[in-house]
């Protein structure tokens, strides 16, 4: 049975690859190449007993109107070569690798993450995601490969095959036989975990299939709810979605992403949170951004007049802008926005810097250490999640302030580990050894 370890909050660091939120143009700024900025972080968030590192994947380069998106970072280390890296100099600090269902192979995945499950003495976690669309397919020659609307049922085959090479590789099998309506598998590679059970296994789904699949296979569900009432809801539907399943209760905890910026007065803290979206959303940014949705050059309007006047090309975003710009009406959104704008003298750059807003009142935590931890204190209290998935907006010094100063005070609160639960991640996260299945 899943526990959870009661009255206390975990955080973990998400590295960003594809972004806007992360400011690297300010002197402090690092590299999201080099090794030197992936140390910093992790051993950082090692020092603040951080549960976790977690690392995404980007299998292509991020395209804007048909050319690269110059305004964000190019390329990045493969996440699980990455991470492997990191548990040569991290002892405790949990290993989270994004690997998509699609363009892997269950057999070889799953030695992979056996590999680093050894490696790393238990710490290592899969972030399972789906990739369904052509742009991606296009570096495998496969197209799309899977479509959009058999994406979880092809998620779910591969999951439970790699689990089932687990199991075999567990019970000192040589290997298996798996079959299914996506895979024919005679698998002759297996490999024993350590002791405690696989890898941890996270899942970002947000819709009902999304939700739907993580209850069945998740330890973990990162989400994009991090406001207490939303959260609250959140953590309901899916404890729910998972007793359908026939999950124990608790068994998969919502860990939401979210911001924070730390000051030691309230006025300060507020002073660099607008410091810092400034410096994230540049008038090329705010320009780009727009751009995104209008389908089309914008870059002769003036970052500091009104919305542009002019119609979008398309009526639907293309796949290759990322996924948080499909499936939307954009002439309808456009209409939308420019209304709220107007209604509110904002200028492009001024309405792209509040609708990407991720601060104190939607997705983050800005103030001093002690009315953070107030705020901080309810979750830990009622439990609806088993944490904070931090994204620091500079890259490797952004969580200095964060294990500087909150972190203590959230120790003193009790409401924090004040040392890892264990050696491994499944430990830290108060997770059972039992392999669901």
């Amino acid at each position: 049975m899943t526990s959870t370890i009661s009255g206390e909050i975990q955080f973990g660091i998400f590295f960003h690859g594809v972004n806007f939120t992360t400011i690297w143009h300010w002197p402090e700024s690092g590299d999201q190449i080099d090794f030197e900025s992936f140390r910093r972080f992790a051993q950082t968030a090692e020092r603040g007993k951080f549960a976790a590192f977690f690392l995404g994947e980007g299998l292509r380069l991020r395209e804007h109107l048909g050319r690269l998106h110059d305004l964000d970072v190019v390329g990045r280390p493969d996440a699980q070569t990455a991470e492997a890296a990191l548990a040569a100099v991290t002892t405790r600090l949990g290993l989270v690798a994004t690997q998509s269902t699609t363009y892997n192979d269950p057999a070889d995945l799953a030695y992979r993450l056996a590999s680093l499950n050894h490696l790393s003495q238990g710490r290592n976690a899969w972030n399972i995601v789906t990739t369904h669309n052509a742009w991606t397919g296009e570096n495998f020659r496969r197209g799309g490969y899977v479509s959009y609307e058999d994406r979880y049922r092809h998620a779910d085959s591969f999951v439970t095959a790699v689990k089932e090479i687990w199991r075999a590789g567990e019970r000192g099998e040589p290997g298996l036989r798996y079959r299914d309506d996506f895979y024919d598998l005679d698998v002759r590679r297996t490999l024993p975990l350590v002791p405690g059970g696989r890898p941890v296994l996270f899942q970002a789904g947000d819709s009902p299939s999304g939700r739907d699949f993580a209850v069945r296979h998740a330890d973990i569900i990162f989400s994009a709810h991090p406001e207490f009432g939303d959260a609250t809801a959140f953590a309901a539907d899916i404890e729910q979605r998972a007793l359908r399943a026939g999950r124990a209760p608790g068994s998969v905890r919502p860990f939401p992403g979210s911001t924070f910026v730390v000051a030691d007065s309230e006025k300060e803290a507020q002073d660099k949170w607008y410091e810092v979206r400034r410096a994230q959303i540049t008038p090329q940014t705010a320009v780009a951004y727009l751009e995104q949705f209008w389908g089309r050059e914008l870059q002769d309007f003036d970052p500091d007049g009104p919305l542009p006047d002019v119609d979008p090309v398309i009526t639907d975003a293309d796949v290759t802008r990322g996924s948080g710009f499909q499936a939307n009406n954009t002439r309808k959104l456009i209409d939308a926005w420019r209304g709220q704008a107007r209604d509110r003298g904002w200028s492009i750059r001024e309405f792209v810097i509040n609708h990407t807003n991720r601060g104190n009142d939607t997705n983050g935590f800005v103030g001093t250490p002690s009315s953070i931890a107030d705020s901080l204190q309810r979750y830990a209290e009622t439990g609806i999640v088993a944490g904070f998935n931090i994204s620091p907006y500079l890259t490797p010094v952004g969580l200095d302030e964060i294990v500087n100063l909150l972190v203590p005070e959230l120790q003193d609160r009790g409401i924090y580990p004040r040392e890892y639960a264990g050696t491994t991640l499944r430990e830290h996260l108060g997770l059972s050894e039992e392999v669901p299945g």
